[in-house]
This record gives structure tokens, sequence and C-alpha cells, in this order.
């Protein structure tokens, strides 16, 4: 079947053969997956699974032009980064629930409107998993113990000032980049049109 065959436009799906299980830790799982494609070609590929239960980033905003980041460290870098509040969905919660208790957790806020904004996903190729970005803003101090190490340095950054967030050397997380973009755009769009309404 070629891909202009197909009603969604894609070839179909590579069939699994075979999965085995690699290797598994406390927060890891690698599975090997034996794959033949529509094509006949077979390719062996390897991939994190995890326990699925979803994760938050959260654009918290103590007023219409800035945002809180978060300085931790992170250990596949070795080093301390600066990026937004996030963390896993617990059992139990929905992502608005699991957003505003990460950003009390993280930042020492609670937030009176969280709203969904973007689906992100990180190296699909290699994984599943799948991040939820919220909007949180009407921000309420509220500090809630949480499971880092050690307190967490909250910044508030301008939202105009991307660019100049991405000249350091500690922003760089892919994620995070995305998520301020399309806060900011969003931001953008709705201060023209609520100009446009008074017009």
């Amino acid at each position: 079947m070629s891909a202009s065959d197909s009603p969604t436009g894609y070839l179909r799906k590579p069939q699994i053969l075979a999965r085995e299980s690699v290797a598994k830790s406390r927060l890891f799982h690698i599975e090997s997956l034996d794959l033949r494609f529509s094509n006949g070609e077979e390719r062996q590929f390897e991939r994190l699974t995890g326990a699925d239960r979803g994760a938050v980033m959260i654009v918290a905003m103590p007023d219409p032009d800035h945002v809180l980041l978060i300085r931790e460290y992170a250990a596949g870098f070795e080093d301390y980064v600066l990026t937004l509040p996030k963390g896993l969905v617990d059992p139990g919660e929905d992502v608005i629930t699991a957003a505003n208790r990460e950003l009390m957790e993280e930042c020492g806020f609670g937030a009176h409107c969280i709203e969904p904004l973007v689906e992100l996903s990180l190296a699909p190729n290699y994984m599943r998993h799948r991040m939820q970005v919220l909007i949180a803003t009407d921000l309420y101090a509220k500090r809630l113990p949480g499971d880092e190490p050690e307190p967490l340095i909250v910044e508030t950054h301008p939202i105009e000032e991307l660019p100049t967030l991405l000249l350091r050397d500690d922003f760089h997380e892919a994620r995070a980049i995305a998520a301020l973009y399309i806060a900011r755009d969003k931001l953008r769009d709705e201060k023209r049109q609520d100009a446009a309404d008074l017009l």
C-alpha cells in the first residue's frame, strides 16, 4: 500500500515481531522491539517505556508580563539548569490538580486559574513520554512539601525577553523553550484581540 492509498496519508504501521525487556531501573524500563515495515524491511528499535502516568509543565505568570522559572540540579548535565516547574501526575490526579500541586511544591505558589496550553513530546523515536503544558495565572502564595533534595531557586523573567534567555548557558531545555514561545504567542494574540474589541 502506498501513502496515497492510505486514508490517513501514511504507510501502515510496522508489525511488531518481538518485544523484549532489556533493562529496568527504578525510573526507566528499556524495551527492544523487532519490527517489520510495510515494505518488508526489518529493524530492531530500543525505547524507554514507563508508567504512562503523564506529566505537566507549568508556565506560571505572577503578572501579565513575567513568568516564573526554577533553577534545579540536572543529573544528565551534572549542572544546574533554568527551566519551568514540572512533574509527574500522581495517581488519581487530573492535569490541572497536578499542575497546581507541582507549582506549590516547586515555586511556593498556587494558581486560581490554570488552563491547558499544548501537549509536547520528547524524542518520540525513543520514548512515548508526553507532557501537558499549562498556563497558570492569578497566583497566590502557598507552599507544599515536595520531593526535591534541596530547595529550588525561583526566578522571575519577562516573557518578552526569551531571546535573551536563550543566550544563557543554563537555559536550554527544549520543552521549556517551546512552552514559553507558545505561551508568549498566545498572550500576544489575546492582547491583540482585546485591543481590537475596544475599537
